[in-house]
């Protein structure tokens, strides 16, 4: 028995619909002739272009890429979105890191490798120090060659009369916590330390920075002689 396609099927149950369609052609619009000619003519116009939109392979492949056409512009516009909010976070965290790094570059927290090391630096760190006013005792953790501090703090820090010390070098102080001195860092300028030997300190962060002491001064850890090289 020969293969019959779908769409052979489909023609072939419209053919054999077409008798019953002209009994029922000549029972709506009696019997004359023209008028059952005319209907018949607008049935088999109508049944044509269906076939060519709806039976026609080739229509259904020219829908098809019109649609696969708008999907990749779509599915295109998509990744362009996704790409631009990417970018725009991105540069938008990118931004605000910045802004962290700059924050916690003061105080002599910065991770810039000190070298070559200025002859005014008079101090080095891991050396104790006493504070030549308040009395406090603490050992050296890091140093930069001026304040380096928000705006506030300096007008706050050092007012008209003491102005000249924003410009000469400022170390960052881990206070000795038997001094019981309430505050457990210091930010000071050079002309207030005094170096004292034979003094351990005693504060919890002290083996983040250092790895023991020697009687002299404190031994750096490698992370921190990495930036300090020649102290």
């Amino acid at each position: 028995m020969p293969h019959i396609s779908a769409a052979a099927a489909l023609q072939i149950c419209a053919l054999l619909s077409a008798f019953p369609a002209q009994y029922f052609i000549s029972q709506w619009y009696g019997t004359d002739s023209a008028q059952r000619v005319l209907l018949t003519e607008r049935i088999i116009t109508s049944w044509s272009s269906f076939t060519k939109s709806c039976l026609s392979l080739d229509a259904w492949a020219d829908c098809l890429k019109l649609w696969l056409s708008k999907t990749r512009t779509c599915l295109n516009v998509g990744l362009l979105i996704l790409h631009f909010r990417n970018w725009y976070y991105g540069e938008k965290k990118a931004k605000s890191g910045d802004v962290e790094a700059e924050t916690h570059s003061y105080f002599a927290e910065s991770t810039h490798i000190r070298s070559p090391k200025p002859e005014y630096i008079q101090f080095s760190v891991g050396q104790v120090i006493v504070h030549k006013r308040f009395g406090y005792s603490g050992v050296i953790i890091g140093w930069d060659v001026k304040a380096d501090t928000p705006k506030e703090w300096l007008r706050h820090k050092y007012p008209p009369a003491t102005q000249d010390l924003r410009d000469t070098p400022h170390y960052r102080i881990l206070i000795n916590k038997a001094n019981g001195f309430g505050k457990s860092t210091a930010y000071i300028p050079q002309e207030e330390i005094t170096i004292i030997m034979g003094l351990e300190v005693h504060h919890p962060d002290i083996k983040t920075y250092f790895s023991g002491y020697d009687g002299t001064k404190y031994i750096m850890q490698p992370w921190l002689k990495k930036i300090y090289p020649h102290d």
